[in-house]
């Protein structure tokens, strides 16, 4: 069992917010289903307005998300975060002066407890990145339990800023969940949506915040893969060996004077491998050229890592 919290919150009585309830609905339809239109999270998904969330009513909720031994259970929220001495809050829309909202910290030791193999918290928010920071409270909560995962659209001193009615962290997540992301496989992990996220943030922009204590990444969506996998399981028949180079000649290029068929299939299927970083071409720019002038072509480094997954059994 998959299950996600997608909360989002625009009606603050003291600075309301314009993107984070089409923030969370997007986000929420992009973790439901896979690219093939599978099923993938259960979602349950709360916006303020139309509903009202309040700081008992969303502790509610993320206790309920995290009871139970599901596979996955995931927290996303959009809309004010708030810093103080006694450390972060997600601020909720009953906030008031000295009650703010929900104590990031008690969030964590709820996720800490929880008997969900894996748990992701996912926050665009400002100063996020105080989830799971023992330097501000010096509590022991800070510290990540097994399988807990943190994602945060920024540094615990930084704003999460809005841009063209979204936020700037999610609008780059929901790209990296539909594809951007994605490894070869089309798997999209944790580890895959902060890498992309934060290569498309520069110097001088918020930095996403990433903590995690994981033996290994479950894949939070699946896409097709831009090479079917029964094509790149081939990788092994072309090269038997990972320094092995593939010899070529003008029979593997249709548009030769002497193209042959079975040539010409194993060829598409190697300039698939290269369109995606898999393989080079040797001595020449274009893989067209190394046929018809029967050079060879090579795996990349890319390219020795899925070799030895398909060696592995593991595709």
């Amino acid at each position: 069992m998959r299950k996600a919290l997608i909360v989002g919150v625009n009606d603050y009585p003291f600075a309301p917010l314009y993107g984070c309830v089409n923030d969370a609905i997007e986000v929420a339809s992009v973790f439901e289903v896979n690219g093939d239109g599978s099923p993938n999270f259960s979602v349950k998904l709360l916006t303020d307005p139309p509903h009202k969330i309040t700081r008992a009513s969303l502790r509610e909720l993320i206790e309920s998300l995290f009871e139970g031994d599901a596979e996955v259970a995931l927290f996303y929220f959009s809309g004010h975060g708030l810093i103080k001495p006694t450390g972060g809050y997600i601020v909720t829309a009953d906030s008031k002066r000295y009650d703010e909202g929900l104590s990031m910290d008690e969030i964590l030791t709820v996720a800490n407890n929880s008997k969900a193999r894996d748990k992701i918290i996912i926050l665009d928010c400002c100063h996020s990145g105080a989830f799971a920071s023992p330097a501000l409270t010096g509590s022991s909560a800070a510290f990540l339990g097994d399988g807990l995962t943190v994602l945060t659209a920024s540094r615990a001193s930084e704003y999460a800023l809005e841009k063209g009615g979204s936020g700037v962290f999610t609008a780059l997540l929901v790209d990296a969940l539909r594809g951007g992301a994605a490894d070869l496989r089309g798997f999209i992990t944790p580890g895959n949506l902060y890498s992309y996220v934060d290569s498309a943030l520069g110097a001088w922009e918020q930095r996403p915040i990433f903590k995690t204590n994981v033996s290994r990444f479950t894949p939070l969506r699946k896409i097709n893969p831009p090479v079917a996998l029964e094509t790149l399981r081939k990788i092994k028949d072309y090269f038997s060996s990972p320094e092995e180079q593939f010899k070529l000649d003008p029979s593997f290029e249709f548009t030769s004077d002497s193209p042959n068929e079975d040539n010409v299939r194993i060829f598409k299927d190697l300039q698939k491998f290269e369109s995606v970083g898999l393989v080079k071409p040797v001595d020449e720019e274009h893989m067209y050229f190394a046929a018809m002038n029967s050079k060879s072509c090579r795996l990349t480094a890319l390219g020795y890592h899925y070799w030895r997954l398909v060696d592995e059994k593991k595709i």
